[in-house]
């Protein structure tokens, strides 16, 4: 039984069975069925791509409404660095760290001011000789389930280190506790502010053993309309921000990837490649690496299917936000140079049933495997998805599995009804 909750989901009454996602999925989590798109939960990793190229705006993000944290009597805002990027002529981050603070917010804690610790933890987790390499960025939850769901002998690459957003959370409840000892643990409400749904679905879910400290996610196509009439530009405003040039680099790709001060590495954006990516990485197809940044959205967390802005827009006016800020403010003291805290590590990874898997028995599966193969070579391979499979293999498959049938070609169809009329 899948129990994983997605932040991903079809908005059936707007979907006209259109094939357009069906050839964008990249785990082929979607079929067409009576002429309505389906998700398969088991295969869906929430990158949001079907939101991003659906005509009909059927798929949507779940997340929180800001509401959600009425109930908190403490709200902390984590404004992931790509919020930033989404107002024109933005040249003081302070600005939309007040305007948070103005919506009724009590404290803000930037998202990028904790990435830049976790760049801090890389460079000293690269140091360690027993670690494999090369490693993978642990900040993408996408990427993470991918790797889980097709990618399985990849799981020891990836760095045992929180995202930002994780340390971000942590950091600002020690600090509300710090300065307001009289809050218990609950009156404390953290919001994380995401480009992303796949954020969302990483603090339902949680990670493995670990529990996120985020309470809700709210979008930031959701929340940007109400910070634009808080913000005041011109108007005197206190000093909040406390990240400079690598935290605020996280949003776009390679920023993660530069910030490790170390030339071998290698940074990919967009799903497709990332695959691409990935698939080398598993046969050994690439030159020695230390460290690989793998980012789902185009361009980065600034691509994300929950901002507003342009992803290539948002990255340029990050770049001229960031020209006259310090590399960092945030740095390591000299123990955790010398060992990484506890805190910030996660000890395992969730355990996925790979997809490629097509039966818990291996005889079964070899038997299924020489049935789908027989079956496709029967099939016009033009992976037109008019059988509501994305391909023709996939189709193939999904016969075998009993999930479909092979009168659903309407192409091997027809070619039979002509064979039979001549």
């Amino acid at each position: 039984m899948n129990t994983y909750e997605h932040s991903v989901y079809l908005d059936a009454p707007k979907c006209n069975g259109c094939t357009t996602c069906l050839k964008h999925c990249p785990t082929e989590a979607i079929r067409i069925r009576d002429n309505r798109a389906v998700i398969n939960e088991g295969r869906c990793i929430d990158c949001g791509e079907c939101i991003r190229v659906c005509p009909q705006s059927a798929k949507k993000a779940k997340c929180s409404k800001l509401s959600a944290m009425d109930g908190f009597k403490w709200k902390i805002a984590l404004p992931a660095p790509t919020l930033y990027g989404q107002f024109e002529n933005l040249d003081d981050v302070d600005y939309v760290l007040d305007g948070l603070l103005k919506i009724g917010f009590d404290d803000v804690f930037e998202v990028s001011a904790a990435a830049e610790l976790v760049s801090a933890y890389t460079r000293v987790y690269l140091k360690n000789n027993t670690v494999k390499k090369p490693v993978i960025s642990s900040a993408c939850p996408v990427v993470l389930r991918l790797i889980g769901l097709r990618f399985p002998s990849l799981k020891e690459n990836i760095i045992k280190m929180l995202p930002p957003m994780e340390v971000a959370a942590m950091l600002a409840r020690d600090k509300a506790k710090r300065e307001h000892p009289e809050l218990r643990d609950e009156e404390i409400g953290v919001c994380f502010i995401s480009p992303c749904p796949a954020k969302a679905s990483y603090v339902k879910n949680g990670f493995a053993d670990y529990k996120s400290r985020v309470d809700c996610v709210v979008a930031v196509n959701d929340i940007y309309f109400q910070l634009i009439s808080a913000m005041k530009y011109g108007a005197e405003v206190k000093s909040l921000s406390n990240s400079g040039m690598i935290g605020i680099g996280w949003a776009s790709s390679g920023g993660e990837a530069t910030a490790i001060f170390n030339d071998s590495y290698l940074a990919a954006d967009g799903i497709d490649n990332v695959i691409k990516v990935l698939d080398q990485v598993e046969n050994g197809n690439i030159p020695p690496l230390e460290f690989i940044e793998l980012n789902a959205c185009t361009g980065g967390c600034v691509g994300g299917v929950m901002t507003i802005q342009n992803p290539f827009i948002a990255k340029a006016r990050l770049q001229a936000l960031r020209r006259y800020l310090p590399v960092s403010q945030n740095f390591l003291t000299d123990e955790q140079k010398e060992k990484l805290p506890e805190d910030v590590l996660f000890k395992e990874m969730p355990v996925y049933k790979p997809i490629s898997r097509l039966s818990d028995s291996m005889q079964e599966s070899m038997r299924m495997m020489s049935e789908i193969q027989k079956l496709k070579s029967e099939l016009p391979c033009i992976d037109c998805g008019s059988c509501g499979a994305p391909n023709c293999r996939a189709f193939a498959e999904d016969v075998v599995k009993k999930q479909a049938k092979i009168e659903d070609c309407l192409i091997r169809q027809h070619k039979l009804k002509e064979g039979e009329d001549k």
